[in-house]
């Protein structure tokens, strides 16, 4: 069996799903352990990088004999829950394909990435350093990312997300929102003593579509597309026969290259700010929950050209609409772009990574870890 999809069959294999997103969930300490294990074994130094309790970023670093440039290769470890899955953790083989949670997102970039460097260290490793970062959290907050640009830098990174072995050098950012409104509970045969906060919320969200729809017809970024915003929880009232006088909504926008964060939420506060001005009794507030910006690096740079060139490939380079730790590194000074395999089931109950990617997303990562690190 090809090393690759070996590595593959392992790492999906074993429950690393995100705590944060499923309480009880495992979280990354066997497959971190299991990396940890296999980088020692093809001759990488290993460092293990707690990030926090129970939760830890594993480096294996090649160092080559002599000066040249350095290289990262990064991938997260976590995934989301598995609820409606059958078998997520037992890897199967059909046409072409591995199932299992987190085949594509992202454990084939991650198997790809650590099979690239052992490519490398059996041949030799000339010049340079390679640095193979698998980090923790990403699905939810990247604390892994943040903890790995505290102690490690590079010349240029690549983020082996899936990316149907595409050239990505920049994807969307996103910001969360709640919104509460508040009512007045009394009993539901008493309307003049009521005031009902699940109607006002209403309110927010046909202003929230007109923004959406604002949004999604301005002209598009040429790489990200146009900007968006999506209601995604809303819970609010006690029982059926009262007035509720309390309802949360949880929303995300999507955001481009030039928005700022202050900008959208002066967007969001101007709609409370209307529905004020048009009913006295209207009474709500807007909180900022958590937020990561977009990001690109500039399609001219070295770091894209030389992995199309290891990759084989003349396609110009793309925009992703995801977010990734790409953005982490970048803010962080480390150029970088996305290069990964193809697949589907992004978070859904049937999630496949395409094989024959995984064994050429590997080999582009080996060809160009040999070029860029071999030179200053």
């Amino acid at each position: 069996m090809d090393p690759s999809l070996k590595l593959l069959r392992e790492l999906v294999a074993i429950n690393s799903v995100n705590p944060s997103l499923v309480p009880g969930a495992p979280g990354e300490t066997a497959i971190a352990e299991a990396i940890a294990v296999h980088l020692r074994g093809i001759g990488l130094d290993v460092e293990i990088q707690p990030v926090v309790p129970g939760r830890a970023n594993v480096i294996g670093v090649l160092e080559g004999r002599g000066r040249g440039r350095s290289l990262m290769l990064c991938g997260h470890v976590d995934t989301v829950g598995v609820e409606g899955m059958t078998a997520p953790f037992d890897p199967i083989e059909k046409d072409g394909r591995l199932y299992g949670r987190g085949a594509q997102d992202m454990k084939g970039g991650v198997a790809a990435m650590i099979d690239a460097a052992r490519q490398v260290a059996e041949e030799g490793f000339p010049a340079g350093r390679l640095v193979v970062a698998a980090v923790v959290d990403e699905e939810y907050a990247s604390l892994g990312a943040d903890a790995l640009v505290t102690r490690w830098r590079a010349d240029g990174a690549v983020v082996t997300e899936p990316t149907d072995m595409q050239i990505a050098i920049g994807h969307k950012g996103f910001a969360w929102y709640q919104v509460e409104t508040r009512g007045r509970a009394a009993h539901g045969s008493r309307p003049r003593e009521g005031r009902d906060a699940i109607v006002r919320m209403g309110r927010v969200l046909a202003e929230l579509e007109k923004l959406d729809r604002r949004l999604q017809s301005r002209p598009a970024h040429p790489l990200l597309g146009t900007a968006s915003l999506h209601a995604s929880t809303i819970e609010g009232g006690r029982e059926l026969s009262s007035y509720p006088d309390w309802c949360g909504l949880k929303l995300e926008r999507r955001t481009i290259s030039g928005e700022a964060e202050s900008a959208v939420t002066g967007e969001l506060e101007a709609i409370l700010e209307m529905l004020r001005a048009e009913d006295a009794d209207f009474d709500a507030t807007l909180t900022p929950l958590f937020a990561r910006p977009a990001y690109e690096v500039a399609p001219d740079h070295a770091l894209p050209r030389a992995l199309g060139k290891a990759a084989g490939t003349t396609r110009p380079p793309v925009g992703m609409s995801f977010w990734t730790d790409a953005a982490v590194l970048g803010s962080a000074g480390i150029p970088s772009v996305l290069f990964g395999p193809g697949g589907a089931g992004l978070h859904s109950i049937e999630e496949y990574v395409e094989i024959d990617d995984v064994l050429r997303c590997r080999d582009a990562l080996a060809a160009l870890a040999r070029g860029w690190c071999g030179s200053e």
